[in-house]
Parts: structure tokens; sequence; C-alpha cells
């Protein structure tokens, strides 16, 4: 395998294409190993698989978990797991069901500083109204001008300690790795240089996930930069974790880079696919 993308989104979650979309598109762009990872959500999984089936691509159970650690939100990434699980399907669910209430949350915040109808407006880019997330609301921003783009967007309002910014219950790193391994999968850390960590943090992070078996860390993302892959790539060895790389494609025009154009993947480490 040359050409491997792990992470990625579609409608099923925040994503702007169908999975059956997405997977094309890898396929267009020379991807020979896909995985979906949708947030917190699998509905996605059996179109793409069918559509790289029909494509002979070879194609990955993924999904993005959301949770909290040291009251940041962190994401794990899941692979090459039973889709059918039901202690992982029962806490993605769990997960998913405090969305909606968020969001109409997020929509009185930002009510109250003067942008009304937030929350329909973030609910019409949401072809999943379950998962509904701070993506949906960026877009709606973008597309009244409050904003000029979605990075623009998070920075002003949506993340901590700004006023469209509302808390919610997500999972713990035990539970996410718990579930994921259960079912069968590797879990993964996503992207760990977009974390506000500090030194000390990261590593205390890195214990923690490998304590509770975690195995593997995003080493190539779309949204490292060169030094980030330097950096990580030493975590991965030091700790003994598999690297992964991924996209993180959300969709045109949109994301970090198109799926299957990441940089290159670093030599001498352990890649996460060659366990599945």
């Amino acid at each position: 395998m040359h050409n491997v993308d792990l992470h990625c989104h579609s409608t099923a979650s925040d994503g702007l294409l169908p999975a059956a979309e997405v997977v094309r598109r890898a396929a267009e762009n020379g991807v020979d190993m896909l995985a979906l990872t949708d947030h917190d959500e699998l509905s996605g999984l059996t179109a793409a698989r069918s559509v790289a089936d029909e494509l002979g691509m070879r194609f990955v159970n993924g999904v993005e978990v959301s949770i909290e650690w040291l009251g940041l939100q962190v994401h794990i990434l899941g692979f090459a797991f039973d889709a059918d699980d039901e202690a992982l399907n029962a806490g993605l669910a769990a997960i998913r069901s405090g969305r909606v209430d968020r969001a109409r949350r997020m929509a009185a915040a930002l009510e109250k500083i003067g942008i009304p109808g937030c929350f329909d407006g973030a609910m019409g880019h949401a072809e999943n109204p379950n998962l509904i997330s701070r993506s949906h609301f960026a877009r709606y921003l973008v597309e009244i001008g409050v904003c000029k783009d979605m990075r623009s967007v998070f920075e002003s309002y949506l993340v901590p300690g700004r006023p469209g910014y509302v808390d919610h219950r997500w999972a713990t790193l035990e539970e996410a790795v718990r579930w994921i391994r259960g079912a069968g999968g590797v879990a993964s850390v996503a992207h760990p240089g977009r974390y506000k960590f500090s030194r000390s943090e990261l590593r205390r992070f890195f214990d923690e996930f490998k304590g509770v078996g975690g195995q593997a860390i995003e080493v190539v993302s779309g949204s490292h930069s060169a030094d980030n892959v330097v950096v990580f790539s030493r975590f991965a060895r030091e700790y003994g974790f598999m690297a992964s790389c991924g996209s993180d494609f959300h969709g045109p025009g949109e994301s970090y880079v198109d799926l299957g154009k990441l940089a290159p993947f670093p030599q001498g480490l352990a890649p996460v696919w060659e366990s599945f």
C-alpha cells in the first residue's frame, strides 16, 4: 500500500460529501486504503465499503470518538473494528444523544451576543441532525457573513472561552479505547499537534493513553506541520506506538489537504495498517 488515508468525514457527521462520494474522490486521488472516520457515527460505513469494493480499494471501518481529557476535547480514532459491536454502538449513541441539546445552548449563547437564528441555520447544514456539530454552526456563520472562513469562526466564537462555546459530556479516554478495542479495533490519537497541551500534559496524556490500551498516534495529518511530523514521529518511537496518517478531509475547499494528498510517511515507524 503506498497511498493510505485513514481519517476523513462524510455527511454522516460533519463532512460535505456523502460517504460514497468520499470514497470515489479518494479513488480518483490514488488512495489505495481508506478509513471513513465520522464523528461518533458509523452509519456511512456500509455505503463506503460497497463503493470501495466496487472500485477495488481496500476499505477499513473507522470512527472518530469525541472524548474529554483535562477539560479539553480530544479525538480518538478507531480502526478495523466490528461495526456491529453492541458496546461500541451504545457508547457512540450516548455521545450523540446530547448534541441537539448542546446545539440549542450554543444558539442561545450566540443570540445573546446579537447573532440570532443559529440553531435553524446550523441544522440547515447538517444532513444528520443527531450529529450537529460546531462545524455546522461555523458554515452557517460564514454563510451569513459573520466571518470570512471556518477557521475564523472557531477562533472567534466556538472554542473554549469564546461566546458560542458550550460544554458537552463526551466520553472518557478509557471508555473510548475500551469500546474500540472491545470491538476488535485499533485505537489511535487523532492529530495530536492540534491540542493545546503543554509538553508535560502531552506526556501525561500519552502515558494514560498507553496505560488504557491505546496503540497508535496520527503522525502525518492534514493539520500537522513538518515540525509536528518530526515531533510525533519521535513520540511514536519513544512510546512504542504504531503510526497513522490521514487527511482529516471534510470537503472540497474546506480541508487542510485533499484525500490522498498527505505529506510522505516517515521511515522507521510501524504503520498502523500493518496490524489490520
